[in-house]
């Protein structure tokens, strides 16, 4: 597993440092941090970052969550293939499903907590017999992925335990 993983981000990691792409002005400002090679070796406290930010972009119903979330790894110093991967806990067969539960997430919460809206997010609309407000799916996505980013670091730590060295990175001592 661990092979197949460094292989992969090797191959992205080349593509990326092609020189077609490095000799673009406007794209040095964005390689230049995302060859630091600690965004790209898993240990567990840079992919418990990755995954928190990968689930929280997950959630958000925007376009481009991969990208977003690279960028918010760059800034954070998170592993960004992880982030990325987990972007597609929401792709476009899971999407309408978790749509559907940030909406009851959020009616549920404004009914518990009694949390209003600006009045022209309060609009309802009726899709396929079921009624959709706005309020309610803006305050569900947000909570679910603060949530989930919440919960990655205990399930990346506590799977962690397991590893051989415990998910510590990798310290290699060079020979001078």
């Amino acid at each position: 597993m661990k092979r197949k993983y460094l292989r992969i981000v090797r191959k992205a990691y080349r593509y990326l440092r092609h020189p077609r792409i490095r000799k673009r002005p406007w794209l040095v400002a964005l390689t230049r941090p995302i060859f630091d090679r600690d965004l790209w070796t898993p240990c567990r406290y840079t992919v418990a970052g990755g995954i928190s930010i990968g689930l929280f972009c997950a959630m958000l119903p925007i376009p481009f969550q991969m990208i977003l979330a690279a960028l918010a790894c760059m800034r954070a110093k998170a592993n960004i293939p992880m982030a990325m991967a987990a972007c597609w806990v929401s792709n476009p067969f899971t999407q309408v499903a978790i749509w559907l539960s940030q909406e009851k997430l959020g009616d549920w919460i404004r009914e518990k907590t009694a949390l209003s809206v600006p009045h022209f997010m309060d609009v309802e609309r009726t899709v396929f017999n079921t009624t959709l407000n706005l309020g309610s799916f803006t305050v569900g996505f947000f909570i679910m992925g603060v949530i989930l980013s919440i919960l990655a670091y205990p399930i990346v730590y506590g799977i962690s335990i397991f590893l051989p060295n415990k998910g510590k990175p990798h310290v290699s001592v060079r020979k001078e």
